[in-house]
């Protein structure tokens, strides 16, 4: 494991897999680093790949009050370190993070966007999404983390059951204040959650938009909505795939795309 300080001082945790050119990953909501090893050693022979701990995570450390803004600081930080250029792979709530960083100008080669969970634009989808947001914050309040990750991976489209599964999983305690993060990155609870068009507009760099057939409708319609509006956006359905796709799958993707 290695660090590097943050433009606020804040300590990131990250380790790097294999050599070549680098590639971070960035991941989404209840996720740590380790989540991303066994990708990251798919990749580590053609590439150096970069699994990280965002803030308020693992071994990274955390600062009050908490800004989108400083995450990006965080990627800049990892860019830095890695030599001053990276190619950029998020997944979820982490690929909204990610357009936040490509669209701030950071030295990006390629950028790629997994489901991002950008929400519906009709009224009604927004106040569902702004309310379910306030839910899980208030849960969060409350000291109640198991209930607000249940409510939230319910949110997320995950059975009654799974989710309450997920929840007790080793971890999730410490990873559940994390998930105001992921709201404030995707827009719940301010502006529903919808696709931020002017900011994806501005994300240049050459893009690839992922989404698998089996996900939720919403996260397919985002992934291709995104697509449309990046100015050098490629879009790219993984046939029977839902939210989380296995490495085997998902890796040669990557590669094919970031070798290209």
């Amino acid at each position: 494991m290695e660090k590097v300080t943050s433009a606020d001082g804040t300590a990131i945790a990250y380790e790097r897999y294999g050599s070549g050119q680098p590639v971070i990953l960035v991941g989404g909501a209840l996720c740590d680093r380790a989540a991303y090893v066994e990708l990251a050693k798919a990749l580590a022979a053609d590439f150096t790949a970069v699994t990280y701990d965002r803030r308020g995570r693992g071994d990274s450390g955390n600062a009050t009050p908490y800004a989108v803004a400083r995450e990006v600081e965080d990627i800049g930080a990892l860019v830095t370190a890695l030599g001053g250029v990276a190619a950029i792979y998020g997944h979820s709530s982490g690929a909204a993070l990610v357009a936040e960083a490509a669209a701030s100008g950071l030295p990006f080669t390629k950028v790629v966007l997994h489901e991002p969970p950008y929400g519906p634009d009709d009224e009604e989808s927004q106040r569902e999404s702004d309310e379910g947001g306030e839910a899980v914050i208030r849960l969060l309040d409350e000291g109640r983390r198991r209930e607000a990750v249940e409510t939230f991976l319910q949110l997320a489209g995950m059975p009654e059951e799974a989710a309450k599964q997920w929840a007790g999983e080793p971890g999730m305690d410490e990873l559940a204040p994390t998930l105001e993060y992921d709201f404030a990155v995707v827009g719940n609870t301010t502006k529903g959650g919808t696709v931020p068009f002017d900011l994806i507009a501005k994300v240049t760099q050459p893009t690839l938009a992922l989404c698998g057939t089996a996900s939720p409708e919403f996260m397919i319609d985002a992934a291709r909505v995104v697509a449309k509006t990046l100015p050098g956006g490629r879009y790219q359905e993984l046939e029977g795939q839902d939210h989380v796709v296995p490495t085997e799958v998902l890796a040669p993707v990557l590669r094919n795309f970031l070798t290209v």
